[in-house]
């Protein structure tokens, strides 16, 4: 599908643009994000839609977890791309090495939220665990859900208690001393798949986060996030009910997070 054939108009959610045509330049102002890329083959056509999709997107994410638009740039942090070349088969992904979201232009639609969690996951983490993200050959990159399940020391601070009670309320059970039954179905499709992919905590958590966007009445954003209520998928993700506990504590981080940013 052709991304300027994009229906778009299925979208529910406020008005932030007010109608108006943005760029990616105000793309970059106003969620303060760092270098941007666009692809040589992104037509003048494509790259005013994309602007305004994806400022939508942001801004819808930024409102579903009560933080300003400039907090979704993590600190000027995190660069994007849109339509330079991408894998094949692939709707988006994160670089670390680059920390760069990309989008690929015919079929980044619905994986938004997912990357951005990837973002999340590796920014936060030399701020929530005692580490060195430092990135090169030698140093993989860290994320926070790596390092939440190898027991890395936490910093000790308020917020991180609140990232670490995310951490809980989706991966361990109601107890706190056993497996979530959402990791247990992540392990069991591994083994039926005979891969090491769905049960990843860095998989688990960017599969969680973006089903709770989804499930956020509010808000209906396809380019956003969509697909993790489809019957043949909901096994891969948290269940309605697991997917209101985990919204209530990535709120209780991210909310008071916000006030003060």
């Amino acid at each position: 599908m052709k991304f300027t054939s994009f229906k778009y108009k299925t979208r529910k959610g406020p008005d932030y643009r007010h109608g108006e045509q943005v760029t990616f330049l105000d793309l970059k102002k106003t969620f303060n994000l760092g270098n941007i890329r666009i692809g040589n083959w992104v037509t003048r056509e494509e790259k005013e839609l994309a602007a305004n999709v994806i400022f939508d997107s942001l801004a819808d994410l930024a409102f579903i977890l009560a933080l300003p638009p400039k907090a979704i740039g993590l600190r000027g942090t995190l660069n994007l791309a849109f339509g330079c070349g991408g894998r094949m088969g692939v709707q988006a992904h994160y670089a670390p090495y680059q920390r760069e979201l990309a989008l690929a232009k015919n079929a980044g639609a619905g994986a938004l939220a997912h990357e951005f969690w990837h973002a999340f996951d590796h920014y936060i983490s030399e701020k929530a665990f005692e580490i060195k993200n430092t990135l090169n050959s030698q140093n993989p990159p860290l994320f926070a859900s790596d390092c939440w399940l190898k027991n890395k020391t936490i910093i000790d601070h308020p917020f991180n208690e609140r990232l670490m009670a995310i951490f809980d309320s989706t991966l361990l059970s109601e107890d706190g001393y056993d497996k979530s039954d959402y990791l247990i179905r992540s392990v069991q499709a591994d083994l039926v798949l005979s891969k090491n992919y769905y049960a990843q905590p860095t998989e688990m958590m960017a599969r969680a986060f973006e089903s709770v966007i989804e499930f956020c009445a509010e808000i209906k954003n396809p380019y956003l996030v969509s697909g993790t209520i489809k019957n043949d998928v909901l096994h891969l993700y948290p269940n309605l009910d697991h997917r209101d506990k985990i919204y209530k504590a990535l709120l209780a981080y991210f909310k008071p997070l916000g006030m003060v940013l």
